[in-house]
């Protein structure tokens, strides 16, 4: 991005993955204190920008840049794996090149261009053991003891796939809510709603933890792959059919690879009027 800031007000620039959207703040060039309270107010899509997440970026001394995240009720995100993909291409066409070094929580992520307008991430090694998911207790996480025995995955935030005959018919807004805030995941969970279609392929619905139904997120078609590979339902590689469109996962020796396409939507100026209202 690195877009110069203005004389008055905050640049952003909004983007989405299959119309998983965000909201894109670059820090170095805009300075900016990002509370909860400026991202609920920026998320709200009345009174606001709307988005699914906002994305920060930041200098970094060993990647090429960092990234921080923020789902739209004000909560933090170690990882939004389609948010590092369109930033990724931002930059890649900005500089021209062709493989970026991308820090986040989950670490430096590897991210390049897949041809044919396609963008890829390395969203790292999926996280089985319950601790590092992080589950409440010890326990196995290829079949949670809850109804409908789902698959727990941490793509460095927690995750919960439920795999069913018709993903389509699962009322997804009373459904995703009900296991967000399971009390076996301390910290929340994205919430998945699987239906394999073949071996190379799924059909994936979204609750994302923070954030409500999506039709699009990247670490849930990320954690949905690992679970369904490791039921041995499907392949390490497969496509992932969502609401919003196609992606694929490739799950290797080196991390999950996620690859799918991007949309660089507008470039806007946060008045200094919104930003007065939020101090």
């Amino acid at each position: 991005m690195q877009q110069p800031a203005p004389a008055s007000g905050l640049p952003f620039a909004k983007m989405h993955g299959l119309g998983n959207d965000f909201v894109v703040i670059d820090r170095r060039v805009a300075p900016l204190d990002v509370t909860a309270e400026f991202a609920r107010a920026l998320g709200d899509r009345h009174r606001g920008v709307g988005f699914d997440q906002l994305a920060v970026i930041d200098d970094d001394p060993e990647a090429d840049f960092r990234l921080g995240f923020w789902n739209a009720d004000g909560s933090q995100s170690a990882t939004c794996g389609n948010a590092t993909r369109c930033i990724a291409r931002a930059e890649m066409d900005r500089t021209g090149r062709a493989r970026l070094r991308i820090r986040t929580e989950r670490g430096i992520l590897g991210a390049e261009d897949a041809g044919g307008g396609l963008t890829s991430v390395n969203m790292g090694q999926p996280i089985l053991d319950w601790a590092g998911i992080p589950l409440a207790e010890a326990m196995d996480t290829l079949e949670l003891p809850i109804e409908g025995l789902p698959v727990a995955t941490g793509m460095g935030n927690p995750h919960c796939t439920f795999f069913v005959e018709d993903a389509g018919i699962i009322p997804l807004e009373e459904f995703g809510a009900r296991y967000e805030f399971h009390p076996l995941f301390p910290e929340r969970t994205n919430v998945e709603v699987v239906q394999v279609l073949s071996p190379g392929e799924i059909r994936l619905r979204i609750w994302e933890r923070g954030t409500g139904v999506t039709l699009a997120s990247g670490s849930c078609a990320c954690a949905a792959a690992v679970a369904a590979a490791r039921r041995g339902m499907t392949g390490r590689k497969v496509t992932v059919q969502v609401d919003g469109g196609t992606l694929i996962v490739d799950w290797r020796e080196d991390g999950v690879w996620l690859t799918g396409p991007t949309a660089h939507v507008f470039d806007g100026i946060l008045t200094p009027a919104f930003l007065a209202g939020l101090r």
